[in-house]
């Protein structure tokens, strides 16, 4: 039986790879779970291992190809004999064990599901245009896609919606000349991108978006079109965190192997809070919540293309070491281009610090589909009153941008109010 080796979707934000290597070649016999080929991406570089065992019937792209997400790259035959070559044309579509008798009838496709999934109507679409089907509740079974294969891209979705499929038709005005109604007009994307205008006047540079770029300025404008987003911030006396990183952070990495940050005492606390409160451990499908069990703890990182957030498996699980080693291996790979598709995806909350850099705060955009972000703002000492005394102390900003469709402005200054105590109380062993 063949099966199809998809390009695997590397991140959110991640929307082809390009092929660096292949580790079999066609009529090979590759084991489940064996690396068949490596891929490169603007974020991550690694090896994609084989889900079935079987010869590596065709080989449909070179090394060197930039391929999408989703796209067949090579047809594993599970049987062991190598299976015939397809037409000349790569082709996207899974080839059939054999031929149906007749047309087989229309199979709506489930939103969300793989763009290789089941069903006798196979439907090739990006995330970006997924979670739109889903929000709008657009079956895409019914648009016809003018991408590359018949792909569905965000033009197409958007103008299918701007159609008003499934509206009444307007009364004809029962007169001679009737007066057209004017149909709903085509409402665009928001996007970054502006409008080809007159060339600019002067000395200056223009340079295209890199793809990374340009899939974090998508994401970022899809957010704000789709969580009501408000930001709140307190002020955290950061003394005692202060003083305990101080005090262990020389010989912390000598005993323990790993470097101490003030990144590892707010996401602890983060983790601490989120137990506490699992609404902000969650996402929102449709008129559904969904609570997620696990605490994937998302670490933005930055790197010269950007900015990546990979997150810590069950960060829940871990004690403060094992977050302060799991944070720090993720960074290094991240800059290193190391991660892997698991470190991805699935993550639940995201912590930024840009208070690295001196910022003391700001209003971080949701990471979708997350219901919540924590930014960090920068510690500094100032003068404060305390019990009526001007005192100096370490003190930081901290934000919290959540989701006004399922979180409450009363729910967000609780879970602050708890990780402001946590942090300025801190009594949770490092070691």
């Amino acid at each position: 039986m063949p099966t199809n080796i998809p390009m695997p979707q590397m991140g959110e934000s991640i929307f082809e790879g390009t092929i660096t290597k292949w580790l079999k070649k066609e009529g090979d016999f590759v084991k489940r779970d064996e690396d068949l080929f490596e891929i490169s991406t603007d974020k991550v570089d690694t090896a994609i291992p084989s889900p079935v065992s079987g010869t590596l019937s065709k080989i449909m792209f070179p090394v060197g190809s930039k391929v999408p997400i989703n796209t067949v790259v090579a047809v594993v035959d599970e049987s062991g004999a190598a299976a015939p070559a397809p037409a000349a044309k790569p082709e996207v579509q899974k080839p059939a064990p054999a031929p149906a008798p007749a047309p087989a009838p229309r199979v709506p496709v489930t939103v969300g599901a793989p763009d290789n999934g089941g069903g006798d109507k196979r439907v090739f679409s990006s995330p970006l245009v997924r979670r739109i089907a889903r929000q709008e509740g657009v079956d895409l079974g019914q648009i016809q896609g003018t991408g590359w294969k018949g792909r569905i891209t965000k033009t197409d979705i958007l103008s299918h919606l701007g159609k008003g499929e499934g509206a009444p038709a307007p009364a004809p005005v029962p007169a001679p000349a009737p007066v057209p109604v004017a149909a709903a007009p085509v409402v665009p994307a928001p996007t970054v991108v502006m409008p080809p205008v007159a060339a600019p006047a002067g000395n200056v540079r223009v340079v295209p978006m890199t793809s990374m770029r340009a899939a974090i300025a998508d994401n970022m404008t899809l957010s704000k079109r789709t969580s009501a987003h408000v930001t709140t911030f307190f002020e955290v006396d950061m003394s005692k965190v202060v003083q305990l990183r101080e005090q262990e952070k020389e010989n912390y990495e000598t005993a323990y192997g790993t470097k101490l940050t003030y990144t590892h005492f707010f996401a602890m606390a983060a983790v601490q809070v989120l137990k506490e409160f699992p609404l902000f451990n969650a996402s929102v499908d449709g008129r559904n919540i969904v609570y997620k069990a696990d605490i994937n703890l998302g670490i933005a990182v930055s790197i010269p293309e950007g900015l990546i957030v990979p997150n810590v498996k069950h960060a829940e699980e871990k004690s403060f070491l094992g977050l302060a080693r799991a944070v720090n291996d993720l960074a290094e790979r991240a800059r290193a281009k190391k991660l892997k598709i698991d470190d991805m995806q699935g993550g639940t909350f995201t912590v930024t610090n840009p208070g690295n850099y001196g910022g003391l705060f700001a209003t971080p955009i949701i990471k979708q589909p997350e219901v919540a972000i924590l930014g960090i703002g920068g510690i500094q000492k100032r003068p404060v009153v305390i019990n009526d005394a001007i005192a100096i102390r370490s003190m930081a900003y901290i934000d919290l941008s959540f989701d006004h469709r399922v979180i409450d402005g009363v729910d967000a200054e609780r879970f602050m109010a708890r990780l402001k105590e946590i942090l300025q109380t801190w009594s949770i062993p490092i070691k």
